[in-house]
Formats: C-alpha cells, structure tokens, sequence
C-alpha cells in the first residue's frame, strides 16, 4: 500500500473517528499529494520519495508555523500546529541518529571523492537523495559541513 492510499483511508477513519487535527492535517498532506501529481501530468503517479518529500515538507511548515506562534504567545494556535505535525510523522521513517548519519554522509563523501567545502554541493544533493524524509536537511548540512573541513 502507497502512503497515498495509507493517508486516504486514514482521513476516512479520522473524518468516522471525528479527529478534527488528524482530519485537517491528513486534508493537507492528500492535497499536496494531489497538487504534485497535477504538475506532473495527468495519469502520473507519486514515487515513494516524493510522498516522503511531501510529507517531511509538511511538517516542517507545521513546526516552523508553531515556533512563530510560540514567539507571539498563541499556544492555541501553537499547540494545533504541532498537533497536526504529531499526525504527519506517524508516516515518515524513523529518524536516524547523528551517529547514522555521520557514517552515511562519509560514505557518500568517498563516493563523490569531495574533498573540501566547496565540493558540498555534490554531497548535499547525494545525501538529501538518500536520506530523504529520515533526516532534516540542516542536520545534514552541519554534518557535511563539519566533514569537509
């Protein structure tokens, strides 16, 4: 089963269920999903990495949107955000320990033969690749960073 089709029938128990916040953020993530395939072309489908890009996209909009309304004292529209990120990442992959990641991103290192920092760019694109949705992408930027130094 695609996340698709997981997140479709996930919103038809949330909307039997009446959970207004998984409701609302599984609307969001079936949208994005719907507007994706739209640009790709009528009869495309979504690749697994692309739902993940997706869903990873959401959530940091999600947590980005609740640290600004942490700043303004609205907790009530902090703690709905960071509700409805809670119910988005039920659907990404584990995230993986700083450690994992360092011994990744070496390993991508070698391959692309990087050597200093202005070789980051190669690594980068290799790395957001394979980690895409298991990883936040400023992490790994300061792991690359640090790496190539």
């Amino acid at each position: 089963m695609s996340l698709t089709e997981k997140i479709s029938t996930d919103l038809r128990e949330a909307m039997k269920t009446g959970n207004k916040v998984t409701l609302e953020a599984l609307r969001a993530a079936k949208t994005a999903f719907l507007l994706a395939i739209s640009e790709k072309g009528a009869g495309s489908v979504l690749t697994s990495e692309e739902e993940l890009r997706i869903i990873s996209k959401l959530v940091k909009q999600r947590k980005e949107s609740a640290a600004i309304y942490r700043e303004q004292n609205r907790d009530d529209l902090y703690d709905n955000e960071m509700a409805e990120a809670t119910a988005l990442e039920k659907y990404l992959p584990a995230r993986m320990s700083t450690e994992e990641l360092r011994q990744i991103i070496s390993t991508i290192i070698e391959k692309t033969g990087a050597k200093s920092s202005t070789d980051m760019g190669k690594v980068m694109g290799s790395a957001m690749k394979e980690l895409s949705g298991r990883a936040d992408g400023k992490e790994i930027s300061a792991i690359v960073k640090e790496l190539l130094q």
